[in-house]
């Protein structure tokens, strides 16, 4: 006799970004068919009695194998990459395939495609970002990418290699704007960074410590001002990311005291770290922690905290940037101790981005549980076109979950499954940790052991994000 279900989870305390109820969940073909008490049994079971089941991660801002200049060049890839991933409860990855200036839009997206062919253990999608926006990129590429199913791109006011000025992003959002695109931006003042670096390093201010003078909160806020009223006068939604701190918090207040519809990110390092980390002295070891917008201070810290508990912010993502400390790769490039403009930006967290949140902020009694899923599931599901596919448990779901092991547990670097050769958050006591994580049904992390499942995650192809405005609007403002 067949067994009704492929798998049953029994008596689960099952958590949406709505509700908490405790129920059976069935699963038959990788997809949610029943939720119930007592359902009909299945060829595998699993008790969860007692315990959270959550839907598995939407970790929506990672950076797995970006094509970087030499000697640099990131830890992990696809394999690596979606495997810490798994261990961590994240089901979903969505990376970034970067134009390159002077490249096509498309060359990277093919690039990329390759990058994580036959490796990806993780179902997985692709924001673009745009770095040369030419009149073809413009006209043809970016649209027809859209209609494609690549339906968010990022814009950099920062970097060099990447940043655009104010005319090029607003073409760019008008591109956005005409096609039902997620705009994200990184908000940073680039000109002033530069300033401040100049003289930072005219005074031999060199350390790591002072990425942080030079990227202080009026940086941010400065961008993020402008990045809002760019949007306004395009009349586009925009995700504002990485938000770091009380001043740009500030500019997104008024923004949406406006009624305008400014989404924000934030990040686990925004909440668990502070510019201190980067060094209280001129050791090269702050070099771990160096990421933009810098960790600011504990006052900022409970600024996030409070944005996250009550709506502020949309989506809490990684940023995960997989540099090795040691070695010529990573944070010492070719080797060498380098002047601070020139360490590679990012912190690994691709693992710990959703115990640290279950940690201190549900158990921590900061948010709710439904707040939680919210966050880290439903949201960036929805903000970026794969809700209800994703992001939710729900009948016609696929059977991405994690059952929550609640204990105590101390994040050591020599436990995690990414291939960087160090964790910030190394030495900090959990409260949780996932138990089981499944992704289309399937076991790929028990607790103790990952189960590889390498290349079949698969490739989505996504819709409208949910989180657009759903009124027509005219093609030009």
């Amino acid at each position: 006799m067949n067994a009704a279900f492929d798998l049953v989870i029994r008596n689960a305390r099952v958590a949406t970004a709505s509700d908490c109820f405790e129920s059976d969940i069935g699963i038959r073909d990788g997809v949610i068919q029943q939720l119930g008490r007592q359902l009909a049994g299945g060829a595998r079971e699993i008790d969860a009695l007692g315990r959270v089941v959550t839907p598995g991660g939407v970790d929506a801002h990672c950076h797995l194998d970006q094509p970087m200049a030499p000697p640099v060049r990131m830890a992990d890839d696809f394999d690596t990459g979606t495997r810490a991933a798994a261990c961590g409860g994240t089901t979903t990855v969505i990376p970034f395939a970067a134009q390159v200036k002077g490249q096509s839009l498309r060359a990277a997206v093919d690039d990329y495609h390759l990058r994580a062919q036959g490796k990806s253990h993780l179902d997985h999608a692709f924001h673009l970002i745009v770095s040369d926006p030419t009149p073809d990129v413009l006209a043809r590429e970016l649209p027809a990418l859209i209609r494609e199913g690549y339906t968010s791109f990022k814009i950099y006011m920062t970097y060099d290699d990447l940043k655009l000025n104010d005319g090029q992003i607003l073409d760019v959002l008008e591109v956005a704007r005409r096609h039902d695109a997620m705009a994200m931006i990184h908000a940073e003042n680039a000109d002033c960074i530069a300033w401040l670096t100049r003289r930072l390093e005219a005074a031999g201010r060199t350390a790591p410590r002072f990425h942080a003078h030079a990227r202080p909160m009026l940086v941010e806020r400065e961008a993020t001002h402008r990045a809002i009223a760019l949007a306004e006068l395009i009349d586009v939604p925009i995700l504002v990311v990485h938000v770091s701190g009380r001043e740009a918090v500030e500019q997104i207040r008024w923004a949406r005291s406006q009624g305008l519809k400014v989404f924000a990110e934030t990040c686990p390092q925004y909440l668990f770290l502070t510019a201190e980390d980067l060094g209280i002295d001129d050791s090269y070891k702050g070099a771990r922690c160096v990421c933009s917008p810098p960790p600011r201070d504990k006052q900022n810290q409970q600024v996030i905290w409070d944005g996250l508990a009550d709506g502020l912010f949309t989506v809490f993502s990684s940023d995960h940037a997989p540099f090795r400390y040691d070695g010529t790769e990573g944070k010492k490039p070719g080797g060498e101790e380098v002047p601070f403009q020139h360490i590679p930006n990012g912190i690994p967290g691709i693992e710990t981005r959703l115990p640290l949140l279950y940690s201190e902020g549900v158990l921590g009694g900061r948010i709710t549980l439904q707040r939680f899923v919210e966050l880290t599931a439903t949201n960036p599901a929805k903000a970026y076109g794969l809700h209800p596919r994703k992001g939710t448990i729900a009948i016609g779901s696929d059977a991405d979950l994690v059952i929550w092991d609640e204990g105590e547990r101390t994040v050591r670097n020599t436990e995690l499954h990414h291939a960087v050769d160090y964790t910030p958050y190394e030495g900090m006591g959990l409260r949780a940790w996932p138990g089981t994580t499944l992704a289309g049904g399937e076991v790929v992390w028990d607790g103790r052991n990952f189960h590889p499942r390498q290349g079949k995650g698969r490739y989505l192809q996504r819709g409208r994000p949910s989180l657009l405005p759903q009124a027509p609007r005219s093609a030009t403002p």
